[in-house]
């Protein structure tokens, strides 16, 4: 087994402080320091070194915590193989993901679970990306949802995550239901230029992912609302008072005069979703049988999403 003071160092050096760190592994900020003191005690060596009021890493402690990712890695690898030369799952299995996925993709995987491995104890926590990835790293959850265009840059190409592409989740069109093009089976980002629309706050993931689609449609909009949940964007759509966005994953269920039209043509976008875990970690048969309900049910979605929502 991997040192879980070695885990608590791995933590602390991506979060830089000793209360990020309790926060996130669930220690108290007493038992991180102690942790922290003990693992240099044991190894004879200085890790960390006072910054002002708080803690840094040594030169020394920064050249383990490199090196010790081929040693997490190579220790997921031999507990997924054991888990196989066993026939085994292991007793718990966290997943995590942001609001959507959670929603209409991790819950009904933690319901699956629950009835197919009964004995297995699922955890599901609602996170943006980049807490996601702090997560895997403190081995609080084990698989993470996460939209690749919401992570940072850094973390999606750090070798200490595997990624897998569950689905392009395209972006459709939410009208008012006595909108004129709200019966059709298609629309132009061109047909709706002189509309109100309503997005994201701007700086955010989504506002951008927003603004490209227009971009690429050689559009400007003319944005009248701004709302960060997608509730509130549905129902000043269902208000009358704009249209905007809405990925296909996204559910209009019980939204009240709200109707999802098919975006095409130029502006046409999608937001890659992405699977991740710890490197190594994915020759769990646990994760590779999760991996496979979660893209059976990103399909079955995508593909009958707009009828569910006429």
């Amino acid at each position: 087994m991997i040192d879980p003071r070695l885990v608590t160092l791995r933590t602390f050096a991506f979060c830089g402080t000793i209360a990020a760190t309790a926060e996130l592994t669930g220690y108290s900020p007493s038992a991180v320091s102690g942790q922290l003191r003990e693992l240099q005690r044991a190894l004879g060596i200085d890790l960390l070194i006072k910054d002002g009021r708080g803690l840094r890493l040594t030169a020394a402690g920064r050249h383990i915590v490199r090196r010790s990712d081929d040693l997490i890695t190579l220790w997921e690898e031999i507990r997924a193989s054991a888990l196989v030369a066993g026939d085994q799952a292991p007793a718990q299995l966290g997943i995590g993901g942001f609001s959507t996925a959670a929603t209409h993709l991790l819950a009904p995987l933690a319901a699956y679970l629950r009835r197919t491995h009964p004995a297995l104890e699922v955890n599901v926590v609602e996170a943006s990306p980049t807490r996601c990835f702090e997560l895997l790293l403190a081995e609080r959850i084990d698989l993470a949802v996460v939209v690749s265009s919401h992570g940072d840059v850094h973390l999606e190409e750090d070798q200490r995550f595997e990624k897998i592409t569950l689905l392009d989740d395209p972006l459709d069109v939410m009208v008012p239901s006595d909108h004129p093009v709200a019966g059709q089976d298609s629309v132009t980002l061109s047909e709706l230029s002189g509309e109100k629309w309503i997005t994201d706050r701007l700086g955010s993931p989504y506002r951008a992912l927003f603004s490209a689609a227009f971009t690429a449609a050689g559009i400007s909009p003319r944005i009248a609302h701004e709302a960060v949940e997608w509730d509130t964007a549905i129902a000043l759509v269902g208000a009358g008072v704009g249209v905007g966005l809405l990925p296909r994953l996204a559910s209009l269920e019980g939204a009240k005069d709200v109707s999802r039209v098919r975006l095409t043509g130029a502006g046409r976008l999608s937001r890659k979703i992405v699977a991740s875990a710890r490197t190594g970690s994915l020759k769990s048969p646990l994760l590779r049988e999760s991996l496979k309900h979660l893209r059976e049910t990103s399909q079955e979605i995508l593909s009958t999403r707009l009828d569910d929502d006429t």
